[in-house]
């Protein structure tokens, strides 16, 4: 049998017809390679590669490319075709795609469903774009106490298909209010006979449809489930929560944080599938943004231009001034945004992070200060430069500048996070070039300000 490489160039060449045996007795390739395969040949060669599969295996295949092959499947595929996979899709699947669709697209695309699917979909939509609603599969089995385990047996295997969500069976009363969940495990060792309220233990752990992506990943993560069901206010069973789904979320918040953290929009597309102009348009706001904060550090400059021309040997340490204080600063901000993201921190938590980022910062200045002052003094003494007759006071300042700039530093990039978090802002836009474009502007400020105190009278 040929493998995915050989058949990707087979695709290539326009050869489709290796992929007519994928789903026909193939069992040895996982939908996911087919998928794989498909986004890695050019997009109209993988849209002819995707029709020419069995329809059985188009189902199987389609959610696992990513949205923008999947969009443009649909929108190339037959109306009748097309419905068809929408509505064999899994819920979770179904409304993963239809919340990647805007406007008009997403209207087209709802007409494809039947009734109940659709009514179902625009239900789960009604809901905020971060919360587990938008990850739930509707596709669950549920039995009631009852019953003895032999009897649910027999109800699962007339009543439900073999889907990822059947490993566990929930419990619920006449109201569909969840009463308790049964892992599969439970229903094999233990006696056919039993009751199912002899086999409960009363320890449900559950979601609110209302509740946050981020909330899902610390409770799978606290719990260790891969499984969790998802309840409404009423605490009426409406769907369940799959570990893939939640680290597919966990995935993508984190890939738009680090985007953000890094000076960029988050992508709405992976980096290889965004076009050249969107890529463009996502990176220039926030150079722009940074390049007129960074104008404000030539203004510093030109507000001290007098000493400057006086001490032109301050300006020698411009540069590892401003560098040290946004390294510090971006630090800082790293770590409390991480620490936030995985809720280690709360805003609540702000003055003994203010405490101990004012301590670090000042351990810190003084050691990078220290290292200055030292730096100079072994210059002047070796003569490998000359700093004037006064090279004695300009190490003092160096030394308090770095000890000032740095613990500034740190302090606005542990506090801008809080900050933007309590005023509802996603603390990931305080990115490492935002914080060091603002530490950099109030660095010179402090580094000319010492410098004016220390040198008055000799140099200045």
């Amino acid at each position: 049998m040929m493998n995915l490489k050989e058949i990707s160039k087979k695709i290539i060449k326009g050869d489709f017809s290796s992929l007519l045996n994928f789903g026909n007795g193939n069992k040895n390739v996982h939908p996911t390679e087919v998928a794989k395969m498909l986004g890695a040949v050019p997009t109209d060669t993988a849209l002819e590669a995707f029709s020419s599969l069995p329809t059985n295996t188009q189902t199987k295949v389609f959610p696992y490319a990513d949205i923008l092959l999947q969009k443009r499947i649909i929108k190339t595929l037959t109306k009748s075709r097309a419905a068809f996979i929408l509505n064999e899709l899994s819920s979770d699947d179904r409304i993963t795609f239809y919340s990647s669709l805007k406007g008009i697209e997403r209207s087209t695309s709802l007409e494809l469903l039947s009734e109940k699917n659709k009514d179902s979909v625009h239900d789960i939509l009604g809901y905020p774009d971060n919360s587990v609603a938008r990850l739930i599969n509707t596709e669950f089995a549920t039995i009631d106490t009852e019953i003895t385990i032999g009897e649910a047996s027999e109800h699962l295997r007339r009543n439900h298909k073999d889907t990822e969500t059947a490993n566990v069976i929930y419990v619920v009363d006449k109201e569909g209010k969840l009463i308790d969940d049964i892992p599969m495990r439970r229903f094999v060792l233990n006696d056919p006979t039993k009751k199912i309220a002899d086999i409960l233990d009363g320890f449900c752990v559950s979601l609110k449809m209302t509740d946050t992506k981020e909330d899902a990943v610390a409770k799978f993560k606290e719990y260790d489930r891969v499984v969790l069901p998802v309840t409404n206010a009423e605490n009426t069973l409406l769907g369940v929560l799959t570990v893939d789904d939640v680290l597919d979320a966990a995935e993508q918040r984190d890939t738009k944080e680090i985007q953000n953290f890094g000076g960029v929009e988050g992508l709405d597309y992976p980096y290889v599938k965004t076009t050249f102009f969107s890529l463009i348009k996502k990176r220039a706001t926030w150079l722009v943004v940074l390049f007129v904060g960074e104008m404000l550090t030539a203004t510093a400059m030109g507000y001290f231009d007098a000493e400057i021309s006086k001490a032109v040997v301050l300006a020698l340490f411009v540069p590892l001034i401003i560098s040290s204080g946004g390294n510090s600063g971006s630090q800082a901000a790293t770590l409390i945004i991480r620490a936030m993201a995985l809720k280690e921190l709360t805003i609540k938590d702000w003055w003994f992070v203010m405490r101990r980022e004012i301590l670090s910062g000042l351990t810190l200045g003084f050691i990078l200060g220290t290292i200055g002052f030292i730096r100079i003094v072994v210059w002047q003494s070796l003569h490998f430069y000359d700093y004037g007759q006064y090279w004695f006071l300009l190490a003092l300042t160096i030394f308090f500048s770095l000890i000032g700039i740095v613990m500034w530093g740190t302090l606005s990039g542990s506090m801008i996070p809080i900050v933007l978090k309590k005023c509802k802002v996603d603390p990931a836009t305080s990115s490492a070039p935002l914080v060091a474009t603002l530490v950099d502007v109030t660095g010179l400020v402090i580094y000319f300000t010492i410098a004016a105190f220390i040198l008055k009278g000799t140099i200045l």
